[in-house]
């Protein structure tokens, strides 16, 4: 996680890393919001249904987002996600991070209003049990917002 470049990804990481302490992952009651208020607007957290296949709800999506992509995914399935591309890439991503427990930090570009955007993400586990993945925790930013 050396290449995470966005200062409010690398404090999101480290915070998710301080929680899981010796364990592989954190649990969702290790996790506090009030202590993410620095990257809120732009988070994302993802209740993990066991499969197969995996299914993928989203219980927040973070109000920047949802002002940047102009569509609200919370309380929704990852299968409601307008844009097949995006949802697939997702979707593959969600995945890898369910079922490895690895966290997973990537950039890519995106389109959105008929313009690419490019952004940075980093997609973490959290578990209940220490053993099985059952929420995600995803930081999104763009390139073009405020550090």
């Amino acid at each position: 996680m050396d290449d995470i470049k966005h200062p409010r990804l690398r404090r999101l990481y480290e915070y998710w890393s301080a929680k899981r302490g010796e364990r592989k992952m954190p649990a969702r009651a290790d996790i506090d919001p009030v202590d993410m208020t620095f990257i809120i607007g732009n988070l994302i957290l993802v209740d993990v249904r066991p499969g197969p296949p995996l299914g993928f709800h989203i219980r927040l999506h973070g109000t920047n987002l949802v002002d940047r992509v102009g569509y609200e995914l919370t309380g929704k399935m990852l299968d409601e996600l307008p844009q097949t591309e995006f949802r697939e890439l997702s979707r593959l991503s969600f995945t890898k991070v369910a079922t490895t427990g690895e966290p997973l930090h990537v950039q890519r570009d995106r389109l959105i209003d008929d313009r690419l955007r490019r952004y940075e993400t980093l997609i973490m586990p959290m578990s209940g049990n220490g053993e099985a993945v059952d929420m995600l925790l995803i930081g999104l930013i763009y390139d073009d917002e405020d550090r």
